[in-house]
């Protein structure tokens, strides 16, 4: 290329006036070629923005729904659970109603009984009164020489009359309040009985108060509200964290539980033997822990506290009792055949402790074996309580599934947000581009361009006119 001309610099010189012209001569056809380029990139960026944006709207309505129907079947669980509680007090205070009547009803009656005999009937007018009232009326005639008498006779029968009525009023005071007595122990009894009828009340009015509140929300998330959206999303959050925490925590008990019946396992299966490039021992451990677990999630969807296997849930009554008790044989046999495992690792262990202490010496046998019972027995219970630790595995595990669906939907329009925002910038970084590549490409141009741009105001300045003029 340098060769068409004696001097290769002239040549290298004519080479770039050449391409200069060319490229010059093609300006505006690159011009339109950079600037289609340019804004097919930035449409289809756009259109791909707007249907992310789109998807994103569509996702953010299927969570939202998600969302409030999760949250309206847990408030139902809520409110039905309530008013189970108040249903069951109810009928427990209604049932025991009649006798309660009547307990109320004798006690009352007696009171009264004992009130009316408690009366304190007035004493008789005393009667020393008629008794001096007829002296008075004596002449003195008549009674000069028998008054004597007659008031000596007066005075005796007035002293003991005195004293038969003070013992007669003591008597009676010692008969009312002997009655008194008698109605205490059923003025205590009916307090005691209207203390417990008021607290009833008060728990009914604290129930129903609490009943009110979670109508109250139950009715924001069937009308869709935005603070029981927030709330729920919240909720599910805390909920997703605090599960997988817990899951966490179990996964550790699972593989404690692992390491306890691995060992032993390989006695029984055989420690050398692989299965899909495991050993037969591990997956055999690993296959009980699952069942296990399986049985743990059976055993409470039949109690109904978890609600996984709605199939479970819809059992008879008389088939969920006997699924409860097979569940319930099968997870007591397999932590028995645990804590025997437990119970073989550590006799293995000694094993081999014995053994190499004996290599050493006796007495480091003697120091092995001397504290044995301790870890046999622990391990022996930990063997046996992991897999009914495990069984509770089912609560957090569904928790963790419900807000799965929340946290994913929330994270995928997260996503959605993010990728939309880098379409958009991407189409308008092309958009931008394209004017870039255009200001670069006439860069290389500069000189023709400055030499087209002197004509065309040599041209100006002389009224000629100018090409654009020339074409309209």
């Amino acid at each position: 290329m340098l060769g068409i001309t004696p001097s290769p610099f002239a040549s290298a010189l004519l080479w770039i006036v050449l391409v200069v012209l060319a490229a010059y001569l093609a300006r505006r056809t690159v011009h339109r070629a950079i600037r289609a380029s340019a804004n097919a990139l930035r449409r289809s960026f756009r259109v791909a923005s707007k249907a992310v944006t789109r998807s994103h709207e569509r996702l953010s309505e299927r969570n939202r729904d998600v969302l409030l129907a999760a949250g309206r079947e847990a408030k139902e669980r809520i409110v039905e659970r309530e008013f189970d509680r108040i249903n069951d007090t109810v009928r427990k205070d209604l049932s025991n109603y009649s006798a309660l009547h009547r307990a109320l009803s004798e006690s009352i009656e007696r009171i009264e009984k004992d009130h009316q005999q408690a009366v304190d009937v007035p004493p008789d007018p005393p009667g020393w009164v008629e008794a001096v009232e007829a002296v008075a009326k004596i002449d003195e005639r008549e009674g000069r020489i028998g008054v004597g008498n007659i008031l000596a006779d007066i005075h005796k029968s007035l002293v003991k009359a005195h004293k038969e009525a003070m013992n007669a009023y003591q008597q009676a005071s010692g008969e009312r309040h002997k009655l008194l007595r008698h109605m205490r122990p059923d003025w205590r009894r009916i307090q005691e009985k209207l203390a417990k009828v008021g607290k009833n009340v008060d728990s009914l009015l604290s129930r129903s108060v609490t009943i009110d509140r979670h109508m109250q929300e139950y009715e924001d998330i069937v009308k869709g509200r935005d603070r029981a959206v927030s709330v729920l999303a919240s909720s599910s959050l805390v909920n997703f964290f605090v599960s997988a925490f817990v899951l966490g925590i179990a996964i550790g008990g699972a593989m404690i539980n692992f390491s306890l019946i691995a060992r032993p396992m390989a006695e029984m299966v055989g420690g050398t033997s692989l299965m899909g490039g495991y050993r037969t021992a591990d997956i055999a451990a690993l296959v009980i822990i699952m069942v296990e677990i399986s049985m743990g999630l059976f055993l409470m969807e039949s109690l109904r506290i978890t609600r996984l296997f709605p199939v479970i849930g819809a059992l008879p009554d008389k088939m969920r009792v006997r699924m409860i008790w097979i569940t319930f044989t099968i997870l007591f046999m397999l932590a028995s055949v645990e804590a025997g495992l437990a119970y073989m690792r550590e006799v293995l262990l000694h094993d081999e402790l014995a053994t190499s202490a004996l290599l050493r010496g006796a007495d480091a046998a003697t120091a092995a074996t001397q504290y044995l019972w301790i870890t046999t027995a622990a391990q022996m219970g930990m063997g046996f309580v992991l897999p009914f630790a495990l069984v509770f595995v089912a609560i957090p595990l569904e928790t963790f599934v419900h807000s799965l669906r929340t946290v994913v939907g929330l994270v995928a329009v997260g996503a959605m947000r993010a990728l939309a925002l880098v379409l958009h910038l991407l189409g308008m970084a092309f958009h931008y581009l394209g004017a870039l590549l255009m200001q670069l490409y006439d860069l290389l141009l500069f000189v023709p361009l400055w030499i087209e741009e002197r004509l065309a105001g040599r041209e100006a300045a002389d009224g000629v006119p100018g090409r654009s003029e020339l074409q309209l």
